[in-house]
């Protein structure tokens, strides 16, 4: 993993719907952060290995490698970025999704979202980082 010498934060978009990773992608932009995009857990991965993110959203449901697999994965290879996982999903709060987010204690949410749910749930997430 790169360890370059920067100040803006860098953040990893896990999410396979086309517009909401556009919005994430100009939302945060705009708000002065770098954003990638991965449409898997398993592109994820490699993006992760060859860069350091400041945190990644992550949704629950992509194809390939989901969200829960890609955090079990960060636990065990990246244990610090996995204390820097917002997850994201539309699917209803079932049991394995609140079981994940009872015992990571990660931040979720739920899709739809406004811009300003995220750029609120982001800037909370880096005000936990810097503590």
């Amino acid at each position: 993993m790169n360890t370059p010498d920067r100040t803006t934060k860098r953040i990893l978009v896990v999410e396979d719907e086309p517009s909401i990773s556009q919005i994430c992608l100009r939302v945060l932009t705009r708000e002065g952060y770098k954003v990638d995009i991965a449409v898997n857990g398993r592109v994820a991965q490699d993006m992760i290995d060859e860069e350091q993110y400041d945190f990644c959203l992550i949704d629950m449901r992509t194809p390939k490698m989901n969200g829960p697999e890609l955090y079990q994965w960060l636990k065990e290879k990246y244990p610090q970025v996995a204390n820097r996982v917002i997850f994201t999903s539309g699917d209803v709060m079932g049991g394995d999704i609140k079981s994940l987010l009872e015992q990571s204690g990660r931040p979720f949410l739920p899709k739809p979202f406004t811009p300003d749910e995220l750029k609120a749930i982001v800037q909370e997430a880096l005000k936990q980082i810097e503590r």
